[in-house]
C-alpha cells in the first residue's frame, strides 16, 4: 500500500480553469485528465490524504471514479458541497517525520517537521513558516495534476532547496 497526498482537484468547477490558468479547454477535459492521472498511479488499496477542495458538487459521482481509500481534510470550497469530512487538519507520522496536514497555509503549525497544504494552487510549491518549518503545497496545479507520495515530496524539496537528505536543515 502506498500513501498519496494531494488537494484542489476542483472537479466540476468550470471557473477554476480560468482562475488558476489550468491548461484545459473545458471542465470535462480537466475532470477526465485529473481522474486518469489519479487512477494511473493510485491503486484501490492505496491511501489518499486529500487536503481540501475535492469537487464543486456531486461528490459521490466523482468519488466513485477514483481509486484509493480517501482521508478528506476540509477545504474552503468543501463547506458548500457534500464531501463527507469533519476534519480541518490532521497530524501524521510518515517517512520518519511529524507532518501536519491542512488545507490553508494560514493554518499551519510550528511544532512539526513539515506542513503539507493546498489552497494556493499555482502560486508556489515550497515555502517556509516564520520559524523555518517547510511548507509544501501538494495541490495538483504544481504536481502535474496528480497526487504525490511523501518520497516524491521530499525528493523535490531536497533538490529545490538544497536540504540535507537526512532532515530538513537548510545549508547556510
Amino acid at each position: 500500500m502506498t500513501y498519496f497526498f494531494t488537494s484542489d482537484y476542483h472537479l466540476g468547477h468550470k471557473k477554476i480553469i480560468q482562475y488558476c490558468k489550468r491548461p484545459f479547454k473545458n471542465v470535462t477535459l480537466m475532470n477526465e485528465t485529473i481522474i486518469k492521472n489519479h487512477n494511473k498511479i493510485v491503486k484501490p488499496n492505496d491511501t489518499v490524504y486529500f487536503l481540501g477542495d475535492f469537487c464543486f458538487n456531486n461528490f459521490k459521482f466523482y468519488r466513485r471514479q477514483l481509486n484509493g481509500k480517501f482521508i478528506f481534510i476540509m477545504g474552503n470550497h468543501d463547506r458548500h458541497n457534500d464531501v463527507p469530512t469533519i476534519m480541518w487538519a490532521a497530524v501524521i507520522k510518515h517517512g520518519g517525520k511529524i507532518i501536519y496536514l491542512t488545507h490553508d497555509p494560514v493554518d499551519i503549525v510550528e511544532d512539526v517537521e513539515i506542513n503539507l497544504v493546498g489552497h494556493v494552487h499555482e502560486h508556489w510549491k515550497h515555502n517556509k513558516s516564520l520559524n523555518g518549518i517547510p511548507v509544501i503545497n501538494v495541490g495538483v496545479d504544481v504536481w502535474k495534476f496528480k497526487p504525490v507520495t511523501i518520497e516524491e515530496i521530499f525528493k523535490d524539496y531536497h533538490k529545490l532547496c538544497g536540504v540535507q537528505k537526512n532532515g530538513f536543515r537548510v545549508h547556510s
